[in-house]
């Protein structure tokens, strides 16, 4: 085996080790695994190019990978995304006593225009909700068709009332239709636990739903997932219940370009920030390990503090003034 085959070798096992690492530890799910994976098998491939291998890799040589990300036209996010992979791949080395210097620890990431959540104001979330419920009660549509709809309105009433990831939500258990608690117990990133609320209309909508599921087809309401189909896992894909909501939100006016279930996730806690929410209060609801995550919802508070000042000073009325 040639030298530069050895070391391509040694640092795609190096590679292994972080990701059996962030499995381990961090409890990580596979399209993460997947994802730090294709960034890091692209950054020990130029590596290898550059003549270099993780172990021994300066800070011109991530530099110089950077630059060759931007060469290939990558979007700024993409380059600060892969950035990350890096700079955790090689505090695992530091840690795992493989190296004892940090190559990426003086590098800065590329500038990025400031990304603001895409957003529904409250009154077209309103317009989506209540169309999506029409027809729920005439007893002469067609059962499936009526079914198909209540799940649908189900899924964007829990989504709004409880600012799930779309995943949590297609795999929510049955049980969470019969709980009478006001808080739901979800399982999210990471294997972490958390509490989400849980409004008197998602539940509504819960007990409907599953009523007419075990009147139209007793045999899939048998299974373990409150919202059960023909699918590799046994429940809804993120991908059906997307092109249902974008079907809802066309018949809605909405501009089927501005929804997704992330979105609705977005108005979830723009809403609650609107209407007086702590920024932490929210951080714990999305399940956000991280505050900083959480702080892209800031030109929420923006602008309500404005508005505060503006309402409540003495001088941001006009008339006040002398």
């Amino acid at each position: 085996m040639s030298d530069r085959a050895s070391d391509d070798k040694a640092s795609l096992s190096l590679l292994d080790g972080f990701l059996d690492m962030i499995a381990a530890e961090r409890g990580a799910a596979q399209n993460t695994l997947d994802a730090y994976r294709r960034d890091l098998t692209d950054y020990v491939a130029f590596l290898a190019r550059a003549k270099k291998k993780a172990l021994t890799a300066n800070t011109e040589t991530v530099r110089a990978y950077l630059q060759d990300l931007d060469a290939r036209g990558l979007k700024a996010t993409s380059s600060a995304r892969k950035l990350s992979s890096i700079r955790q791949f090689h505090h695992f080395l530091v840690a795992e006593g493989r190296r004892t210097d940090d190559p990426t620890l003086v590098l800065s990431g590329p500038k990025q225009a400031r990304r603001l959540p895409n957003c529904l104001t409250i009154a077209e979330v309103d317009r989506l909700l209540n169309l999506a419920k029409e027809g729920l009660d005439d007893a002469n549509r067609p059962p499936r068709e009526r079914l198909r709809a209540a799940r649908t309105a189900c899924l964007i009433e829990l989504l709004y009332a409880t600012g799930l990831r779309v995943s949590e939500l297609v795999s929510l258990p049955k049980r969470a239709a019969s709980t009478r608690d006001p808080l739901l117990s979800v399982r999210g990133k990471g294997n972490r636990e958390r509490l989400v609320p849980l409004s008197p209309l998602a539940r509504e909508a819960m007990s409907f739903y599953r009523k007419l599921l075990d009147t139209v087809d007793a045999g899939a309401a048998t299974g373990p997932w409150l919202f059960p189909a023909d699918s590799e896992s046994g429940h809804l894909t993120r991908q059906a219940f997307a092109r249902d909501l974008k079907t809802v939100a066309a018949a809605a006016g909405i501009n089927t370009s501005r929804i997704s279930p992330h979105v609705l996730r977005h108005a979830f806690a723009s809403h609650l920030l609107q209407n007086g929410a702590d920024l932490r209060v929210v951080q714990e609801l999305l399940g956000h390990a991280d505050i900083s995550t959480t702080q892209i919802y800031t030109h929420v508070l923006d602008e309500r503090m404005k508005a505060m000042v503006r309402d409540l000073h003495p001088l941001g009325d006009e008339d006040a003034r002398f």
